[in-house]
């Protein structure tokens, strides 16, 4: 039996789609316990788990604006807790990105993470006589989207099914018209 090229290559097209769904599946490899970094506000807060105590301090963790590079240039705030979870928190932050850094007191990097704060609520506003339309003073914010949510496997394995059920039925659709007379 004779294997053409054209369907060997849309073999190799449909097992690499199929193959993406279990990729995405297995997620990033195990980068530590990190930090996690929040916002309320104006208050932004970090905690981890990450540091040991080391003469009697946890490290500091430090609040970087998008022009400063260094740890040492950023807001520092020596971490407090216990050996289960450590936490620093800055308030009345201005609305921007930042960056959030770690530093344990042993000079270990416990994790750096990105945070944008945005304006504080307004008050709600009054009824006028025309609606105008209202504009975000930042102007849009893509790429943060799903970006920020953590996906579960199922979620995941469910979404790259269908994206590859798409790129078979696309590939036989278009398979039938160039050829009607072959299934």
């Amino acid at each position: 039996m004779r294997i053409s090229p054209s369907l060997l290559r849309s073999g190799l097209a449909g097992a690499a789609a199929l193959a993406l769904p279990v990729t995405l599946a297995a997620g990033p490899a195990a980068a530590g316990p990190g930090i996690s970094v929040s916002t309320t506000g104006t208050t932004v807060s970090v905690t981890t788990s990450a540091c040991a105590q080391l003469n009697g301090s946890w490290g500091t963790a430090s609040l970087l604006t998008s022009g400063q590079a260094d740890f040492a240039q950023g807001r520092q705030v020596a971490l407090s807790g216990t050996a289960a979870g450590q936490s620093a928190a800055w308030s009345g932050i201005t609305p921007g990105t930042y960056t959030v850094v770690v530093l344990c007191s042993n000079n270990s990097n416990a994790g750096s993470q990105s945070v944008i704060v945005s304006a504080a609520p307004s008050p709600t506003p009054t009824r006028s006589a025309a609606p105008s339309p209202v504009a975000s003073p930042r102007g849009v914010l893509g790429g943060v989207g799903g970006a920020v949510q953590d996906f579960g496997t199922v979620t995941l394995v469910a979404g790259g099914a269908l994206v590859g059920a798409g790129v078979i039925g696309a590939a036989w659709f278009l398979r039938r018209r160039a050829k009607p007379y072959r299934f």
